[in-house]
């Protein structure tokens, strides 16, 4: 585990340099885990539907280069990070949705340099994120430096966390999120994502259902030889209902769309597919989609709350 002085002395390390030392460190996780390999490439098969090993060697590769990255993207000063995205493709989205005086929801999924994304958007206009702390306690600080800069904000990934989204969207500000984390007990539904059932969040589809919001996606693809990064903003392929099990449904097959533009740069290592912890030794998924497993509703959660405050939005 990288100490907080490490992960300082990296970040003045060039980005090729840093990319150069996380393919690297890329093949040395893949090789030193069975388990982690074997995740990456079943994950791979079932989204491209074939085994290629080009591109399996190419994620291998691109999941080390963002963990080496962070360095660089959470310790170099702001301006620089985002001068590192060299070409924006869709700002006009975002120009049209504060025409019409729109909140957004900016959803990210853990496609290229997805910490960039935010950054990017906060050079330009306010944003809240939510925020998870990370798994390594020593890197809170350096991750909270590194995001809560300019125009960003953050929001802690707890009701009162959700309540300040859902106010950011209805004060027509921006929101950006990723919706490919699995989320906890009571949080989320069984919905189809390449073809197998995963416990998805419901929190993207509820924040959509905030009157006057403008959903658009986003991913930074991360060009070779550490040349920076291509920001790239895309509009809905389906337009959501409000339904909230079909929205959910609807948010996973854009995450699809975006991830088969770029496959390699996905992180197929991260377990999509288990369920939330509360619930895996008595739930299980049913049908192809696990439309009929029982989404706990004992507890209030941050999405259900997320829920009830978009119905109350004027």
């Amino acid at each position: 585990m990288l100490s907080q002085s490490a992960f300082r002395l990296l970040s003045r390390l060039p980005l090729s340099w840093l990319h150069r030392l996380g393919g690297w460190a890329g093949w040395l996780t893949y090789k030193a885990s069975p388990s982690y390999a074997r995740r990456v490439r079943e994950n791979l098969f079932n989204a491209i539907g074939r085994e290629d090993e080009t591109v399996l060697r190419a994620a291998i590769v691109e999941a080390g280069r963002q963990a080496l990255e962070l360095p660089f993207i959470w310790g170099r000063p702001a301006s620089e990070v985002v001068a590192s995205a060299v070409r924006t493709e869709g700002w006009e989205l975002v120009e049209a949705a504060r025409a019409e005086g729109a909140g957004i929801l900016f959803i990210t999924p853990h496609l290229g340099c997805f910490e960039i994304t935010a950054q990017c958007i906060a050079a330009r206009i306010p944003i809240t994120v939510l925020y998870r702390p990370p798994r390594k306690e020593v890197l809170q600080p350096l991750m909270e430096a590194g995001r809560a800069r300019g125009q960003m904000r953050t929001a802690p990934a707890d009701l009162s966390g959700v309540r300040k989204l859902v106010k950011t969207l209805r004060s027509h500000e921006a929101v950006g999120m990723l919706p490919d984390q699995v989320p906890g007990a009571g949080e989320g539904v069984w919905s189809t994502f390449f073809g197998k059932p995963a416990w998805t969040m419901t929190l993207a589809a509820r924040l959509a259902a905030v009157k006057g919001v403008r959903v658009i996606y986003t991913w930074a693809e991360r060009l070779p030889r550490g040349e920076g990064y291509v920001f790239r903003l895309q509009a809905p392929a389906e337009a959501l209902t409000g339904d909230i099990d079909t929205d959910v449904a609807i948010i996973n097959r854009e995450v699809e769309r975006m991830i088969l533009q770029c496959p390699q740069q996905y992180l197929w290592g991260y377990n999509r597919y288990k369920g939330p912890r509360r619930e895996r030794e008595d739930a299980a998924p049913q049908g192809d989609a696990g439309a009929d497993a029982a989404n706990p509703s004992a507890t209030t959660s941050a999405a259900d709350t997320a829920g009830t405050d978009a119905e109350r939005a004027p």
